[in-house]
């Protein structure tokens, strides 16, 4: 295209209605727009977000970054901590006890002038963290109030971000919340004036991680890490429901990365997870990712086959895209003749108007065959190079499978693949036959399943809180006091998203752990025995 569009999302609704690039979109004729992001997840990948502040009370400015102390990788004699999201740490003089007592009182006049001090450097963006606030909130809020008259325009408050216990989670949740909703917010707003046209805008909603949809004005920083893969899990599930089949894995294959999920007669959440060195608590649909796609690349580094974890992108993408690209698992796949070029609209090239280009993919895999014979001293001819390359990433993709499955005790050949996601339809069979999977399914939306699924998928808000307090038949009328509340607030959510009554489902759990552990398990409310024998 010889015009630079200024959004993919926003050209594609402007090809769907066939209208110039960056033209203006006539709002009336859209009812909703319904979609997924990743702009959130490649800024904590990247580390891109914003220039964060975080307040702490004092004697814990380094509680973040110490965090837990595990050690994922037992023998690594130099451990390299994820760098931190925020920039600069202010302590303020307060303290709240466990039993809810104010022990030191706020002090917000000593923190004024460093809150000023921040600002005036140009940072816009606060997370205030506080002991024991997840109970008492009221110290945070009056924090907030001073940041909202001195001017930040992205104020998070652990509380509110995520009112549960565990200050390191607590606090990692609500500076992500600090450092991506920025970012978010600009994109959105950005999609959002480009749908709305004299004085008509458009329903926008989006994916949150937890699997729902959510208006626009309410989307935040914490909910959008899984905001890409999560409609494309909705979508697998609905689908594969219909076709009659209530155990399924997941199996979403794109370009850079593959995502799995499980799934057995209910969404699998997690309610705290670490994504790119940073423990999100909020609740998220369970999706490990691999960097395995289409476009990841082949190489053979002297001794040995390597696929990924670098792509090629969308551009220049693999070699048979006509752009000069790379060797990538698509290539392996025209060379051994599954993908075939006469088969495929031809839209490669500069001018968008080739087909697939075989010959490139041949003359660099007997190029690479000639290499590996030197090197190497074993002669193989370039269709072995590309099965053992597309062996390589079949076997990478089982293993994620096996992660979240058969690791987890559960046996992967009762279930279906079902298999989605633009370069799924080229591997699925290979990787049920490593796993030993009997059924795979294959719908006829395959391709832009997610996209799809956003499309099936339901309204949702979610809320938690934390009681911490003995489970006896005594608690009830606060549990009921507490789920009514948190039911309330998620309801008016959902009601104001232009919701009726009728249409709307509320779903109430509890997270249950005995005495003194650690790990709670999530049953749904019900009679004190009946939730001891859930969680039993």
């Amino acid at each position: 295209n010889p015009e630079a569009y200024d959004d993919a999302a926003l050209q594609g609704i402007r090809d769907f209605l066939n209208i110039g690039t960056n033209a203006a979109i006539p709002a009336t004729l859209i009812d909703a727009v319904k979609m997924g992001t990743t702009v959130a997840t490649n800024a904590l990948l990247e580390r891109k977000g914003d220039r964060t502040l975080l307040v702490v009370t004092k004697g814990f400015r380094d509680q973040i970054r110490i965090a837990y102390q595990a050690r994922p990788r037992l023998f690594d004699r130099k451990i390299t901590l994820p760098e931190m999201l925020y920039e600069r740490i202010e302590e303020v003089s307060e303290r709240i006890d466990a039993q809810d007592n104010v022990l030191v009182p706020l002090d917000l006049d000593d923190l004024r002038p460093r809150l000023q001090a921040a600002y005036d450097d140009g940072i816009r963006s606060v997370a205030i963290v506080l002991m024991h606030a997840y109970r008492v909130p009221a110290h945070e809020q009056k924090i907030a109030e001073l940041a909202r008259q001195i001017g930040f325009s992205q104020i998070s408050t652990s509380h509110e971000t995520s009112s549960m216990i565990k200050f390191v989670g607590r606090g990692d949740t609500t500076i992500a919340d600090a450092y991506l909703s920025p970012i978010l917010r600009r994109y959105i707003d950005r999609i959002a004036d480009a749908l709305s046209h004299e004085g008509n805008s458009t329903n926008l909603q989006l994916m949150q991680s937890n699997g729902g949809l959510t208006d626009s004005s309410l989307f935040q920083g914490k909910d959008a890490i899984l905001s890409g893969p999560a409609g494309g899990i909705v979508g697998a599930v609905k689908t594969a429901q219909q076709a009659g089949f209530d155990r399924v894995i997941t199996f979403d294959m794109g370009g850079t990365s593959t995502d799995v999920a499980h799934y057995e007669n209910h969404y699998e959440r997690v309610f705290e997870t670490i994504v790119a060195g940073v423990r999100m608590q909020a609740p998220m649909l369970l999706i490990h990712t691999v960097a395995a796609g289409g476009g990841s690349l082949c190489h053979f580094d002297g001794a040995r086959f390597r696929v990924g974890p670098e792509s090629a992108g969308a551009n220049p993408g693999p070699a048979c895209y006509r752009r000069g690209g790379p060797l990538a698992v698509t290539d392996c796949n025209v060379m051994l003749g599954k993908l075939q070029p006469d088969f495929f609209p031809s839209v490669f090239g500069p001018d968008q108007n080739e087909p697939l280009d075989g010959d490139a993919v041949r003359t660099r895999f007997a190029a690479m065959a000639a290499e590996v014979e030197q090197a190497t001293g074993i002669s193989r001819s370039p269709e072995e190079l590309a099965d053992g390359f597309l062996r390589i990433a079949v076997e990478n993709m089982a293993n994620a499978i096996k992660k979240i499955s058969v690791q987890r005790g559960y046996d992967v050949t009762d279930y279906a693949l079902q298999c989605f996601g633009g370069a799924g339809g080229q591997h699925a069979c290979l990787i049920a036959d490593v796993l030993g999977m009997n059924t795979v399914l294959v719908h006829p939306f395959a391709g832009v399943l997610s996209a799809y699924g956003m499309g099936l998928a339901d309204v949702r808000a979610l809320r938690e809180r934390t009681i911490e307090a003995g489970l006896q038949s005594s608690l009830v009328p606060r549990l009921e006091r507490e789920l009514d509340a948190l039911a309330q607030v998620s309801s008016d959510e959902v009601r104001a998203q232009g919701i009726d009554e009728d249409s709307m489902e509320t779903h109430r759990f509890v997270h249950l752990r005995y005495d003194g552990s650690d790990t709670a398990l999530q049953v749904p409310y019900g009679p004190v025995a009946e939730m001891v024998t859930a969680y039993e």
